[in-house]
């Protein structure tokens, strides 16, 4: 068994920690516990936009890369590739393993693979499913997929559907490690921790506890943001819909904002990204119901933050979402369904309860403790996939040897018979 102590991780694919992003949120929760546990930790990190960067968090190194993000969209995957390519050959020098988040390491992983280093790599969700991907961008994708899961030593998902996405050779490399969830403490409402997000227009004070609804997530296509506002629109509500997050394209942003003013119901206000922890769960603990669009992810941070908060969750029909929520949610697939749902609820708001308490209870399968545990046995290096892949190759040595014997006895056999046969002709002969 190897030793933690001294073992080193170097994670890379995130933008940052705790920023917007599942990968983001996992590793605030993820790191500080690697830590505690003995790993020296390094996570790669854009430049912020503005502020000091932070170089540790909670005992773990943070690397900056040295140029900031381009604003332009196909500058920005450029950046991404290069950024991931570059922080992959970094670790391989200096880490005993290199855990990759997402699919972009791709042929720089035969580095570390060369140099020895255990290449853990998490696929994430369908990246290729993506609507903002042109054709040319999903066959890279689908690509780099491929060339990942090969150079890969190990394999995480963190939804049980997403081994269907992965070939039958590579199961022996998967772990299956879900995110976990913390119980937080109750935040007490204060519509003033509002008033940095919402215009002077709109107002904090239009938003009362227990009489809005709630959408978290980056806002672009494959969350369906623009199908949940237009059906909150057509459901004419009482309430409004408060929008947590940032938009990943100006042409999405004027589509949804104009669907969003369409209506002449309850407002939408869209309050930005929101990386204040208190106020995201007070907004959370209060709200009437959560509005969850993801749709091509695995289990996403933001849906299970909702379910320990006791959510009534409405969740997009997929597999990903049945898995994560089974029968404590609604679920939706048209605006027609939204709107449904945002009206049935605001008629019956307590007709739900039960729903929630459902949600909440699934939340205990979500453990940071036994996640960590996956991790710490994944990392180690004394773990089920080793000994998986070992046993493995023990079988075929063991059938290459025995069909190797069989061919040398079968040889032998043959020579046997043929010296008989050629003595006894012989003694034949002799007569």
């Amino acid at each position: 068994m190897i030793s933690v102590r001294g073992r080193t991780v170097g994670i890379v694919g995130a933008r940052g920690i705790n920023n917007y992003g599942g990968f983001e949120r996992m590793l605030a929760d993820l790191v500080p516990r690697l830590v505690q546990k003995g790993y020296g930790v390094r996570c790669s990190c854009e430049k912020p936009a503005r502020g000091k960067p932070i170089v540790d968090y909670k005992g773990a190194t943070l690397d900056y890369f040295a140029l900031k993000p381009p604003a332009n969209y196909v500058l920005r995957k450029a950046f991404e590739l290069v950024y991931d390519f570059f922080f992959v050959l970094k670790y391989a020098l200096v880490c005993d393993v290199v855990y990759v988040l997402g699919i972009y390491g791709g042929a720089a992983l035969l580095v570390p693979r060369v140099l020895g280093r255990d290449v853990v790599v998490n696929t994430d969700g369908l990246e290729w499913k993506r609507a903002k991907y042109n054709v040319v961008e999903r066959s890279i994708i689908i690509l780099y997929f491929a060339v990942s899961l090969n150079l890969a030593t190990k394999i995480v998902v963190d939804n049980e559907e997403l081994k269907r996405f992965i070939g039958a050779k590579h199961h022996f490399k998967i772990s299956y490690i879900p995110y976990g969830v913390e119980h937080q403490q109750p935040q007490p409402w204060d519509a003033a921790k509002l008033g940095h997000y919402i215009s002077e227009k709109q107002g904090a004070g239009a938003i009362k506890p227990g009489k809005y609804w709630l959408l978290v997530s980056r806002l672009e296509p494959e969350n369906n943001v623009d199908l949940i506002v237009k059906g909150f629109v057509e459901a004419n509500p009482k309430y409004p819909l408060v929008v947590v997050g940032d938009f990943t394209s100006y042409r999405y942003r004027n589509r949804v904002r104009e669907q969003a003013s369409s209506g002449s119901s309850a407002a939408i206000p869209f309050l930005g990204a929101i990386y204040d922890s208190e106020t995201l769960w007070m907004l959370r603990q209060h709200c009437l119901a959560y509005i969850h669009g993801h749709s091509v992810g695995g289990t996403n941070p933001s849906l299970l933050e909702a379910m320990i908060s006791k959510n009534l969750i409405i969740a997009h029909d997929n597999s990903f979402n049945r898995e994560v929520c089974d029968r404590s949610a609604h679920f939706f697939s048209t605006s027609a369904d939204v709107s449904n749902l945002v009206a049935s609820t605001e008629q019956n708001p307590e007709g739900a309860s039960r729903l929630r308490w459902n949600a909440y209870e699934r939340t205990a399968a979500y453990s940071w403790e036994r996640a960590v545990e996956g991790y710490h046995k994944l990392f180690k290096g004394d773990n089920d996939v080793a000994r998986a892949r070992l046993e493995t190759e023990a079988r075929v040595a063991q059938n290459e040897q025995s069909s190797s014997f069989s061919k040398k006895s079968s040889e032998i056999l043959s020579d046997l018979r043929s010296a008989v046969k050629e003595r006894f002709s012989e003694t034949g002969r002799g007569r």
